[in-house]
């Protein structure tokens, strides 16, 4: 017993190296896939991720440096401490991750904890529920762009913000029971930045735009470095040996196998999984539509690296993070699923 708990241990800690080695190897391997796939995600982000993302990254930077979260805090408290149990200023990161998408929310949560607006079971509950694909993404994107069809766009985008209302309201519970809000204040360290006025208007202006840019690289190193990471599992033939092994849990929900490629792909990264997902050619297509749902709600582990490398400064615990975001797929599928059915006129079925 003694030899195996040792033998385990060992393969933990040697599991990290190997596998980055074993990347290495394959990046010299696959050398030309690889190439044509990182320029595939560079492109992506410059074309797609900074042009979206950076304005609302730095109007969110700039607006910190206002009372504008306060005023939120105290008209919204009333709302958000019964529903969800966490303050009033938690409307913000709700806000602002509905309209501008991952990984707004989490970014948002991670300077509440470090300002002290909220403790950090309110950041784990905030974190559960306030990270969300945007608007121009589901509607844009996969609706009109994938689906060609701006109803379906709207019918996923709902779907995804009832399913963040259900787990923000199941997360309420989320230790409730720890260490009480006031103790918390006068335990804390505030560090609000100081307010924006004419006289330091350049620095809170260059401050905004140095960390929304820092975020907006450490974005696009995770989309270049994942579109590399699936064209190596293509090209090995991981990703078929994936598949194959939850085909059996595809065939228990009546899900065609030929599915699995692109749900693995979502599972890794949400871009290159819902484009291969509305690809599939199938009567149908309600299928597409739902399993896409879920794959919205989930967020895929490539926005999950980035939420934690976000996160990980302020000591907010990824688990929550990561059950809320579990709960929120399941959620948007059965509601997507639920909706294709009661409004006939959503259902693209041939």
């Amino acid at each position: 017993m003694f030899k195996m708990k040792i033998i385990i241990f060992k393969i933990k800690k040697l599991f990290i190296p190997v596998c980055i080695c074993l990347f290495t190897i394959f990046l010299l391997v696959f050398s030309n896939a690889n190439l044509s796939s990182a320029k595939t995600g560079l492109l992506l982000w410059a074309n797609s991720v900074v042009p979206s993302l950076l304005p609302f990254f730095i109007a969110t930077e700039l607006l910190g440096y206002t009372n504008v979260i306060s005023i939120l805090g105290k008209l919204l408290n009333r709302f958000m401490r019964p529903i969800f149990n966490v303050p009033g200023e938690g409307a913000f990161p709700f806000i602002m991750g509905i309209i501008s998408g991952y990984p707004m929310g989490a970014k948002i949560v991670s300077n509440f904890k470090n300002q002290g607006i909220c403790t950090n079971e309110e950041a784990e509950r905030l974190l559960a529920f306030t990270n969300n694909s945007g608007p121009l993404f589901i509607i844009g994107t996969v609706g009109i762009g994938l689906f060609k069809d701006t109803n379906t766009g709207i019918l996923l985008f709902i779907t995804h913000i009832l399913a963040c209302f259900t787990v923000g309201f199941l997360f309420r519970w989320w230790k409730s029971g720890r260490k009480k809000r006031t103790a918390f204040l006068q335990e804390s360290s505030n560090t609000i930045p100081s307010k924006v006025s004419l006289s330091n208007l350049g620095e809170v202006l260059a401050n905004s735009i140095m960390s929304a840019i820092n975020t907006l690289f450490l974005i696009g190193g995770f989309i270049v470095l994942f579109s590399v990471i699936i064209s190596i599992l293509e090209n090995s033939n991981v990703l078929g040996m994936l598949a194959n092994f939850i085909s059996p849990v595809l065939n228990i929900f009546g899900i065609p196998i030929s599915y699995s490629n692109g749900i693995i792909t979502g599972i890794l990264e949400l871009t290159n999984g819902v484009c291969n997902i509305a690809m599939i050619s199938n009567k149908s297509i309600s299928t597409n539509i739902i399993i896409c749902a879920f794959l919205l709600g989930f967020g895929g582990i490539s926005i999950t690296l980035q939420i934690l490398s976000i996160t990980s400064k302020s000591k907010i615990s990824i688990k929550p993070y990561l059950i809320g975001k579990l709960l929120q797929g399941t959620f948007a599928a059965i509601y997507t699923y639920i909706f294709l059915n009661t409004f006939l006129f959503l259902n693209l079925d041939l």
